[in-house]
């Protein structure tokens, strides 16, 4: 069987010809888990999380399919009552009993690999050790297998590299080209025993890119440790939107300086300089005096559509026009995320794309 083979063949993903496609490339559909009302994420404030999902899910089955793991049978009910209430249609949406204490998907999730052939598509996933952003929130075991059961349910090869990742880690323009950050990626909380070059080594390896590009930190309030998809994005293989802060005062101004200093030096994978397009910061977003990681830059690439988180500020309207020409023949969506932030992520932290696999059509 061609799949045995393949899981058998000695090398890397890299070497067998796979690579991380770009978000933007033709999704078979989106991954979501549903937030538990026991989990840790929105403490207090639950209740209006929900909401946020359902519009965000309307949003989505508009244009692709939409995958929810959910904790059990009664919470796939309760969960299919919500969404038929907001009037989202359930046709194309499907549930999956892959349980997780958490619902961020994107890191915790199945990152997927794809093999162009002629006309086909082969594709597989990269099982990324997943430890709660360093330990912080145990447990996550369950969160931790999903890519597993993922890849059982497509019988798909399943790579693991041995090593801690989160999808909101790392950015790729399907080219061959890696955005990550320092703050992240080299602390000692999620891979201690390697060094730059060896996690280097491993992007390259398992997700078939060649040039990695290092920015510095993260934004205040990102639990993360620095998640780049809160500060810089691809919108096509060579343009880059980083997030800027206007006010000299504010925490995230010198940061997100030096990082736009950063990026101005850097080059694609083949030796081009990247365009780059400042985007702008939502202000001061907080919760009971806790400072939250808002950010435009934590939008989502569907199909036909770029999903972007608001806030309820006057730089809402500036963001999406900023966004717009870059996403030419994408509706470019807000949809308010000032209740769902409070967990200290948004649209894009809450999904993973499944690219499509299979025979390719033209366009």
């Amino acid at each position: 069987m061609e799949l045995d083979e393949d899981m058998n063949l000695e090398g890397t993903p890299a070497a067998l010809g796979y690579r991380m496609p770009a978000e933007w490339e033709t999704h078979s559909g989106t991954w979501l888990t549903w937030p538990r009302p026991e989990g840790i994420s929105f403490p207090d404030k639950y209740d209006t999380v929900p909401d946020v999902y359902a519009a965000f899910i309307k949003a989505l089955v508009e244009v692709e399919a939409v995958h929810i793991n959910v904790w059990n049978a009664d919470k796939e009910d309760w969960v299919r009552g919500l969404l038929t209430e907001r009037n989202t249609p359930l046709k194309r949406v499907s549930f999956h009993h892959f349980p997780a204490y958490e619902p961020w998907c994107r890191d915790h999730g199945p990152i997927f690999l794809v093999r162009d052939d002629g006309g086909s598509r082969d594709r597989a996933v990269v099982d990324w050790d997943y430890n709660a952003w360093g330990g912080k929130y145990p447990p996550f075991d369950l969160d931790d297998a999903v890519p597993r059961h993922v890849a059982a349910l497509r019988n798909l090869p399943l790579f693991s590299p041995g090593m801690i990742l989160e999808g909101g880690a790392i950015e790729v323009n399907g080219a061959g080209t890696l955005l990550t950050t320092e703050a992240c990626l080299l602390n000692p909380n999620r891979n201690p025993h390697l060094n730059r070059d060896a996690i280097e080594a491993r992007l390259r390896d398992f997700l078939g890119v060649r040039q990695v590009l290092w920015l510095g930190d993260g934004i205040v309030g990102d639990d993360t440790d620095g998640h780049v998809d809160d500060i810089a994005r691809f919108t096509d293989p060579t343009t880059v939107v980083t997030v800027v802060e206007e006010d000299p005062s504010d925490a995230n101004y010198g940061l997100l300086q030096d990082n736009l200093q950063r990026l101005r030096l850097m080059k694609d994978q083949d030796g081009r300089p990247l365009r780059i397009v400042e985007l702008p910061m939502p202000g001061v977003v907080e919760h009971e005096g806790q400072r939250l990681p808002a950010s435009y830059a934590n939008f989502y690439i569907a199909n036909g559509r770029v999903l972007v988180p608001t806030y309820r500020h006057a730089n809402d309207a500036k963001a999406l026009d900023l966004l717009r020409p870059l996403f030419p023949g994408r509706e470019v969506i807000g949809i308010d995320s000032t209740e769902l932030i409070w967990g200290l992520g948004s649209f894009h932290c809450i999904s993973q794309q499944e690219p499509s696999g299979g025979l390719l059509t033209p366009g």
